[in-house]
């Protein structure tokens, strides 16, 4: 009798276990809602010809912030003392790790610099880019009006000696053309795309002044 309730449970614990593959695979588990939708934004791709071609190579750190925005969730504030995140709406990447990327992108894009890339990949480095992620948040100052405001503090770093050469602030607002999550993301890339030339910009110029001072001496 015992044997036959220890086969019996024993066949239970397997179709119990069988089952799970097709839950997960659903992508629904049951009690939630439908899973998250998944956003990106884009790097910028088109320069000025009149930026420096230099002949240095540059690593990015990945931003530092605050936790409210170390994150995959969409920022939004109601007020500016509160943070609160869209609904089932996710970044691809948590939003410094995202920036991180979308510069190294848009300074390869530029075709203006030899060698660009994150801090972990070895690569050897003349400058060093600290960013500070400052605001990353969509702002509903009506029931109706929802703008994005991005802001970044540039300091860049001549190596060896890891002296700070410049720093800047670069902040920008687009306004979202609706109440839809679509037209704020569309807001947030606008907003991050003319931060990210801006910055792109800042670099080059300021980077290889400090190289032509440095060569010449």
């Amino acid at each position: 009798m015992t044997g036959q309730k220890d086969r019996r449970r024993a066949l239970g614990l397997l179709v119990a276990g069988s089952l799970l593959p097709l839950t997960a695979c659903s992508g629904i588990l049951p009690g939630q809602g439908p899973p998250e939708t998944l956003y990106r934004l884009t790097p910028k791709s088109t320069f000025q010809e009149k930026l420096p071609q230099v002949d240095w190579q540059m690593v990015i750190e990945r931003p530092v912030t605050d936790k409210s925005l170390d994150t995959t969730r969409i920022a939004l504030l109601n007020n500016p003392t509160q943070v609160e995140y869209y609904a089932r709406a996710a970044w691809v990447d948590r939003a410094p790790s995202m920036i991180q990327t979308l510069l190294i992108e848009s300074f390869e894009n530029s075709g203006k610099i030899i060698s660009v890339g994150r801090e972990n990949i070895g690569l050897r480095s003349d400058f060093v880019l600290k960013v500070e992620l400052r605001e990353f948040s969509a702002l509903y100052r009506s029931e109706s009006e929802a703008q994005v405001r991005v802001a970044m503090i540039l300091k860049l770093v001549e190596m060896p000696q890891r002296t700070i050469i410049g720093s800047e602030r670069f902040e920008a607002v687009s306004r979202a053309d609706g109440q839809q999550l679509s037209s704020v993301v569309t807001a947030f890339d606008d907003a991050l795309g003319k931060v990210l030339k801006r910055s792109v910009v800042w670099v080059l110029n300021n980077g290889e002044e400090n190289w032509r001072a440095r060569e010449a001496s």
